[in-house]
């Protein structure tokens, strides 16, 4: 119950922020409208296969579609040491400012970030002591530079937690 309360406050947090920075945003009938009752029309598109990884996207065929297949299959080609580097460099290198700037180019106003719980906190079986939250800063300086980086560039930020801790796994419930 304590680590389901704490990821709930770690979300709320992030939450919070984002709105505190771009204001509320509602419904109005079938229209989203910002604090001033003026419409917003989202213009933007997701960061899909930076913090989560998925074969479909990546159009990998016949070795799985799961992030943590498709990261074994890179470690049995090059070792973990070159994994880790690999991965290291993946998340350094996939969405940067000069990207987002280019979304705003474009025309985006908006932006939206799967993430994997691996990036913000241990795997349940390798927490070193049983129910203690044994968090991750990685993920969380990855959503601070983005977040940075839409803030001075596009309007709305959106987060979805779609690989989240024991999310897709049951037998954690």
């Amino acid at each position: 119950m304590k680590t389901l309360q704490t990821i709930f406050f770690v979300s709320l947090l992030f939450i919070s922020r984002l709105l505190s920075a771009q204001g509320f945003l509602k419904t109005d009938g079938p229209q989203i409208v910002n604090e001033k009752g003026e419409k917003i029309i989202f213009r933007g598109m997701g960061l899909g296969g930076w913090m989560l990884q998925e074969g479909y996207m990546l159009r990998v065929q016949g070795i799985g579609q799961q992030q943590n297949v498709i990261r074994a299959k890179i470690e049995d080609l090059i070792g973990k040491e070159k994994t880790e580097e690999f991965y290291n460099t993946w998340l350094a290198n996939h969405t940067r400012k000069i990207d987002i700037d280019s979304m705003k180019a474009w025309g985006f106003n908006s932006v939206r970030l799967p993430m994997h719980y691996n990036l913000f906190t241990l795997p349940v079986e390798e927490e070193p002591l049983v129910g203690l939250n044994a968090w991750n800063p990685k993920g969380f300086a990855l959503t601070d530079s983005l977040l940075v980086h839409c803030q001075q560039d596009l309007s709305h930020s959106g987060f979805t937690c779609y690989a989240w801790w024991a999310g897709q796994r049951s037998k954690y419930f």
